[in-house]
């Protein structure tokens, strides 16, 4: 640090904070720590006594934190989402539209790896809605080296860390299988719960059969659903391992790829997910969907919603946070659920 005269000062960075005290009304900093100092500001500083300031001595191989954070900002920012103006070195991503969080995990460890950075997120995987604060980022330091800041873009990679993608499926087919609904027996209690939330990704139910526990019939509705062109089928009921629950034969049967059936996740270790040659995913949903409030249907949604196929790396990596502790008041996804 170098101690100039304050009427000298303009553009250079404060490497300390200047308290003002008005009498009977406040007290505090009225300039901050890496503040860059601007004409209108002497007077200022003048009035608070400060003849001389201490600024940092930067030079052409190092940032101010800034700057640095507008690097950090710029290997950061994906589609739907904008940043804020750095605030005493710290940046904010805001999403601009309603969305799935994706993030590209390793590179963000890469760049937290460095040392004497930082950027912090919220877990991608989910939906974020418009205006949410998506991550803060800032170096730690007031100054930072150039090179370091170099490493830090080649650590990153050249795609941004984190996208917003939107909803982009529409419609959906439900295919209720059990014998008991298809007699009337019992009433349908399981489609209702599909579609509210369905609905909450702006996607609509336009096929809907319910059938006995015939496998060629729940293969032929599957493949009727697909070729009325719906963007993804979800059969529910017999997804179970007895021998009458037919449901997880029917979906193979259907000619999908199957990326998993059962996961480690309670509710929902019975879930089934496939996809068609073109994408369109095709699920078995165990009955905890039906009377759970939440389940492995809550974690796999919002990529399904938003086309991103979900593989069977990402279903086993569900394990650790996999467990819904059923808390009695349910604040999902603000917990640890599929975390």
């Amino acid at each position: 640090m170098k101690k100039i005269k304050t009427e000298e000062a303009v553009g250079h960075v404060l490497c300390h904070d200047i308290t003002q005290i008005i009498k009977g009304v406040s007290k505090g900093p009225v300039f901050r720590k890496g503040h860059i100092i601007r004409e209108e500001d002497i007077p200022v500083l003048l009035s608070v006594g400060k003849e001389h300031v201490y600024i940092w001595e930067c030079d052409d191989s190092t940032l101010h934190e800034n700057d640095a954070a507008a690097i950090l900002r710029d290997i950061s920012l994906g589609a739907n989402m904008h940043a804020t103006e750095a605030k005493e070195g710290k940046i904010e991503l805001i999403a601009d539209r309603n969305g799935l969080l994706t993030i590209r995990r390793q590179g963000l460890q890469a760049v937290n790896s460095l040392g004497e950075m930082m950027i912090a997120s919220r877990h991608g995987g989910f939906s974020v809605k418009q205006g949410d604060v998506l991550a803060g980022m800032r170096v730690i330091p007031l100054v930072i080296s150039k090179a370091k800041m170099e490493a830090a873009k080649a650590a990153a990679g050249t795609e941004p860390l984190f996208n917003v993608l939107p909803f982009t499926a529409k419609t959906a087919g439900v295919v209720t299988t059990g014998s008991e609904v298809f007699k009337g027996r019992i009433a349908d209690t399981f489609t209702p719960v599909i579609e509210d939330k369905l609905a909450e990704y702006g996607i609509a139910v336009t096929q809907h059969v319910t059938l006995a526990d015939d496998p060629a019939a729940i293969t032929a509705a599957i493949q009727d659903m697909l070729a009325q062109s719906v963007d993804m089928v979800f059969c529910t009921g017999g997804m179970s391992v007895d021998p009458d629950d037919q449901t997880p034969l029917a979906i193979k049967n259907a000619g999908v790829r199957i990326v998993s059936y059962g996961a480690p996740v309670l509710p929902g270790a019975m879930f089934l997910l496939a996809y068609t040659d073109d994408g369109r995913p095709v699920a078995g949903l165990p009955g905890c969907v039906m009377y759970s409030k939440r389940t492995i249907f809550d974690l796999v949604l919002p990529s399904l919603a938003a086309g991103v196929e979900v593989k069977a790396d990402e279903l086993a990596r569900l394990g650790e946070g996999g467990l819904c502790l059923n808390c009695p008041v349910c604040t999902f996804p603000n917990c640890g659920f599929g975390k």
